[in-house]
């Protein structure tokens, strides 16, 4: 299963953008999409949830800010990120869960900045 994330990039503080993730090479569809985020000398965190059945969560920090959703198309997802703030600066990955085994992106890097 190969997971791929894009929409990264420079945005000044304010800002928004839209993460994409799509996961291929496998007929399972997912049981549950996640964006995790890890800055630099901390750990990863998670940040949004979806399952299959429509449960989300979102991390304190970026409720009412970051909207997850699942796409029309098999296995992908989206992270709506708006009021972008600098200590949202992070990679951002995508992992795909399919139950029985999961995978991982490379990652996205978000960077706020003015």
């Amino acid at each position: 299963v190969q997971v791929v994330e894009s929409g990264g990039g420079l945005v000044q503080p304010g800002g928004s953008l839209r993460l994409s993730c799509a996961a291929s090479g496998t007929d399972w569809s997912f049981f549950a999409m996640e964006w995790y985020r890890q800055a630099p000398g901390k750990q990863r965190e998670l940040v949004a949830h979806i399952r299959v059945d429509g449960t989300i969560n979102y991390a304190d920090s970026v409720k009412g800010r970051f909207t997850i959703s699942s796409g029309n198309a098999k296995n992908t997802a989206y992270l709506q990120m708006n009021s972008l703030k600098p200590e949202d600066t992070a990679v951002y990955y995508c992992r795909a869960d399919f139950g029985a085994n999961d995978s991982w992106g490379q990652g996205t890097q978000v960077t706020v900045s003015s």
